[in-house]
């Protein structure tokens, strides 16, 4: 098929949305369809269009049912999709939901905060990652632990920094932090945390090769998001058998599990802090962590990924 697949987030951009638009285009075009990528629709023919995120592709959605009607409609629901203009645009976030033949979300727990009859043409497609090329390798000399993300309000970005601050004068444990600084003021409170605490560091954005060869080189990752849709990083810590820390928020329980034992109460530093000391003193804890993600790993490969998208576009085609 000729699939349009609409992203809000332009070429340059390393976002969330970028990277699924990509994946999934590589995906699909791995299956045998054809893909364009675009940050709106501009009526160019297509056997399906698939758009990421309800609220910011909204404009590209209504244009192309108001020229295709009968066209086959994917939507990708973002986390902020849920999380934010669920609540604070409701009109325009289920107006446009309801356009869809399909709704893909990325972990188990959307539906949950979804209206009922949504509920029915929802899907969940976890985001894939490929292993690391080879064997792991962490530090000895310190009790490296990494960050993954951009500096914003969603991602609760400095968790990790407070928390560290908090742990014994003899532990050895360091907050490695890649993400780019989405304002001025995130990087200045980065440049701060870095002056007073010096258990922390901040890289800034880094190419993907770079996040490859922290995770290789990681004790573990924490994930300290206030909301998620369903984080890639998450996808890519498992896949390279990286123990996860997490909040305990319904994006990074619904891709974990709720019996995951690396849980933190969201925002909470101190709890967090008693989590990041007993895995350092305690390799049997970090072990544990480690055999869940291995029990999850079968749960992020490609071919799993690529499977879930190519059913939902041929029966989104087909029920039209």
């Amino acid at each position: 098929m000729k699939v349009s697949l609409i992203t809000p987030a332009v070429k340059q951009s390393k976002n969330g949305n970028r990277t699924t638009a990509l994946r999934w285009a590589r995906l699909l075009r791995a299956a045998g369809h054809r893909v364009r990528i675009d940050v709106d629709y501009r009526g160019e023919a297509a056997d399906l269009l698939l758009a990421i995120h309800v609220w910011r592709s909204a404009a590209a959605i209504e244009r192309y049912r108001e020229r295709q009607p009968g066209g086959p409609l994917v939507i990708g629901l973002g986390g902020t999709d849920v999380n934010t203009f669920l609540k604070s645009d409701p009109e325009t976030t289920l107006r446009t939901m309801a356009m869809a033949d399909a709704l893909i979300c990325l972990h188990d727990l959307i539906g949950e905060a979804l209206p009922a009859p949504f509920r029915k043409k929802l899907h969940v497609v976890r985001q894939s990652a490929l292993p690391l090329p080879g064997p792991r390798h962490p530090a000895r000399r310190r009790f490296d632990i990494c960050v993954i993300g951009h500096l914003r309000d969603e991602k609760d970005p400095f968790r990790a920094a407070l928390a560290a601050r908090r742990l014994p004068a003899a532990s050895r444990l360091r907050v490695i932090h890649l993400g780019k600084a989405h304002t001025s003021t995130f990087a200045n409170q980065a440049m701060a945390e870095m002056a007073a605490n010096p258990r922390y560091l901040w890289r800034g954005e880094v190419p993907g090769w770079r996040v490859r060869r922290e995770l290789a080189k990681t004790r573990l990752m924490v994930i300290s998001s206030n909301q998620e849709g369903g984080a890639n990083v998450v996808s890519e810590a498992i896949v390279a058998g990286v123990p996860v820390i997490a909040s305990d928020i319904a994006g990074n329980v619904g891709l974990l599990g709720r019996g995951y034992p690396g849980y933190y109460p969201v925002r909470d530093e101190v709890a967090l802090a008693r989590l990041l000391e007993r895995a350092e003193a305690e390799p049997d804890f970090l072990q544990t962590l480690g055999e869940h993600g291995r029990k999850l790993e079968p749960l992020f490969r490609p071919a799993r990924e690529l499977a879930a998208l190519d059913a939902i576009v041929n029966a989104a085609v087909k029920s039209r």
